[in-house]
């Protein structure tokens, strides 16, 4: 519990210091950086043993996310590159068909499509205000992303620690054995507690767009906190599948990159589709 404790602290740390970065390049790259890591978690996992293509579902992870902080400057035949990118995948496991099965290359473009477009979603909260400059501010983007991440890591710190004050009856002990339906009610209701609090800060300090209000936080926080509960399980049956207990090593206490990232991925899509759909109602 002290290593995932200290841990959590340095992340937090470094979660800070890379919001000061959100208006700069690094924000996009640093992301970036993430994704990559995450991807080459998922290629371990999936036991990808053939270079070019570990090489090009890395680069397509770390290219996504540029992609999206650059797509006003640069012009990009995105379909055609994703279709590109599938027919080299397949040409590779044609020259290589002893080793890449077609399940390994499914699995690892899935990935590497599912996680980067995920954590693309950041850099477009960060621009909702250049995408509908009527209804949105700057201010509504920082506090977008920052909104996307309270949802998830708050639901699994509070989880965590309502499982472990409260936990007795069992979520889904055939996927994640440690999980409860009290640590899972305790998460939520953490997570819409800070979201609120998030709230307040921003619409008394910082200005926030009318157009974001507290029902509006409360229902949306409901919702991307229990579908980040499915996330976690997701992940976990994925681990479960292919009979790892973690994504990876680098964080102690938590494992890997894309352990601790799992349940943003389904958030961070989320939040965006809520924030369009929104817009176009509103």
């Amino acid at each position: 519990m002290k290593k995932r404790l200290l841990t959590a602290l340095i992340g937090i740390l470094i979660a800070v210091g890379w919001m000061f970065t959100i208006y700069t390049p690094a924000y996009a790259v640093i992301m970036a950086v993430f994704a990559v890591m995450a991807e080459y978690e998922m290629l371990k996992v999936f036991n990808v043993k053939n270079i070019p293509f570990k090489a090009l579902c890395l680069i397509l992870s770390g290219g996504i996310l540029l992609y999206a902080d650059y797509k006003d400057r640069i012009e990009l035949p995105f379909f055609a590159v994703v279709t590109g990118v599938v027919l080299l995948s397949l040409v590779l496991m044609v020259l290589d068909f002893e080793r890449l099965k077609f399940e390994q290359v499914v699995c690892s473009l899935f990935s590497a499509f599912a996680i980067a477009s995920a954590m693309s979603c950041v850099v477009l909260y960060r621009d909702v205000y250049k995408v509908y400059p009527d209804l949105y501010t700057q201010t509504d983007g920082v506090f977008y992303v920052l909104f996307s991440f309270f949802c998830a890591w708050f639901t699994d710190g509070f989880a965590l620690f309502a499982g472990m004050a409260l936990g007795k009856h069992k979520l889904a002990p055939k996927i994640s054995p440690k999980k409860t339906v009290e640590g899972a009610v305790g998460g939520v209701i953490g997570c819409i507690g800070t979201c609120v609090a998030l709230f307040y800060v921003f619409k008394l300090n910082y200005n926030l767009s009318e157009h974001i209000t507290l029902p509006f936080v409360i229902i949306s926080a409901l919702f991307l906190s229990v579908l980040s509960i499915f996330g976690d399980l997701a992940a976990s049956t994925i681990k479960r599948h292919h009979g790892v207990k973690d994504f990876g090593n680098l964080l102690p206490g938590h494992g890997g990159v894309m352990d601790r990232f799992d349940s943003s991925i389904f958030v961070f899509a989320a939040l965006y589709g809520i924030i369009t759909v929104a817009a176009r109602l509103m």
